[in-house]
């Protein structure tokens, strides 16, 4: 079995989870090309925590994008899922026009910044949305949508300030 091939040695290590917690720490993610979904996503300047040649059919890429205490896993034989069928993950961002302007910089495909017409969290597909920013870029209310070259769709997600108890 191969090695980690990267990781990040200056990363500080998650507290141990504590009775009554539960974290999410890794979204799978299917994809037809394994090379090219790391190439886009190392595009994105996101840490590359491995990649496992297990065997034959069987390989497992872990990457993790920056301040995420969640990573994505791709590879051969991670998941039965179609690639592309993935659809909804969020990226939170403090900045989303300069996240944006920075994804766009490294040459993706960033949709204009949206946000939902009820002002509460958009909807599936485009249904209701209003191009723009939420007024005065509302907490949870702006969002800018890109897909990944399978097409699983994600979408950056701007908040400056938690509501409490978040």
């Amino acid at each position: 079995m191969s090695s980690v091939q990267e990781s990040n040695s200056s990363a500080a290590a998650s507290p141990p989870v504590r009775p009554g917690e539960v974290r999410l720490e890794v979204v799978v993610v299917p994809v037809s090309d394994v090379d090219r979904a790391k190439g886009f996503y190392q595009g994105l300047g996101w840490r590359l925590d491995a990649d496992l040649p297990v065997e034959d059919g069987y390989r497992v890429v872990q990457l993790t994008p920056p301040g995420s205490g969640c990573s994505i896993i791709f590879g051969e034989g991670v998941t039965s899922s179609p690639p592309g069928s993935l659809q909804g993950l969020h990226l939170v961002v403090h900045d989303l026009d300069a996240t944006r302007a920075e994804l766009i910089g490294r040459g993706v495909d960033v949709g204009e910044p949206f946000h939902e017409a009820s002002g509460v969290f958009h909807r599936a597909g485009t249904a209701g949305r209003v191009g723009g920013p939420a007024p005065d870029h509302a907490d949870y209310g702006s969002f800018a949508a890109f897909s990944d070259p399978d097409g699983n769709g994600w979408v950056l997600q701007e908040i400056r300030t938690r509501l409490p108890g978040r």
